[in-house]
Order: structure tokens, then C-alpha cells, then sequence
């Protein structure tokens, strides 16, 4: 499953990529296909990460190994969670033509 999951973050650093470039180049359509794509990913990424959690044979209490795992990993989780969220308000605002290829700072910061 960690590979899974480092697929999908590599992934949505891509299309988040994507979707930024179309965003300078005026491309509202593109910008916001790839931002879709990239949520979605945040979401997979989150689910999976729970589902990791739910099913491991150890806790935070077990080990160091189990304290580490959760720390390290936690501190990620809720730093992927934050950022889709700042995504989905950036969709948001695109769709209602509140960012445009001249101001679109909030979407720069949440990326």
C-alpha cells in the first residue's frame, strides 16, 4: 500500500502541475479538469491512508517503530487533507470565474 500511495502523490504533483501551467495559460477548462484530478487523488490518497491505519498490526503505544509510524505519517495525512481542502475552495473559486489567468493568487498559495 505505501506504494500505492507514493504513486498517487506523484501523480497528483503532476496534475496539479498540469493544472497550474493551464491556469497561467488561460486554459480555464484544463485548469479545472486537472484540478479535479488532483482532489480526487488527495481523497484516494486519504482513504487509503485510513485504510492503512484500520488495518495495521500495531499502535502508536506498541513501539517505536508504532509512534514514529503514526507521528510521521499523521503529520502527513493532515497535511494532504489541508491541501485538498485549499484545493477544492481554488475549484470552487474558478468555477465561479473568481480566479483568472491574471489574479489568481489563493490558487498559487494552495499549491
Amino acid at each position: 500500500m505505501p506504494l500505492l500511495n507514493t504513486a498517487i502523490l506523484l501523480s497528483s504533483g503532476a496534475t496539479v502541475t498540469w493544472s497550474h501551467n493551464a491556469m497561467i495559460s488561460g486554459d480555464r477548462k484544463e485548469t479545472i479538469v486537472g484540478l479535479m484530478i488532483t482532489i480526487v487523488l488527495g481523497l484516494v490518497f486519504t482513504a487509503l491512508q485510513a485504510m492503512e491505519y484500520y488495518e495495521a498490526g500495531f499502535t502508536i503505544a506498541d513501539s517505536v517503530y508504532g509512534s514514529t509510524f503514526y507521528v510521521a505519517t499523521g503529520f502527513h495525512g493532515i497535511h494532504v487533507i489541508i491541501g485538498t481542502t485549499f484545493l477544492i475552495v481554488s475549484l470552487k473559486r474558478i468555477i465561479e470565474h473568481q480566479l483568472t489567468k491574471h489574479h489568481h493568487n489563493g490558487y498559487e498559495a494552495s499549491i
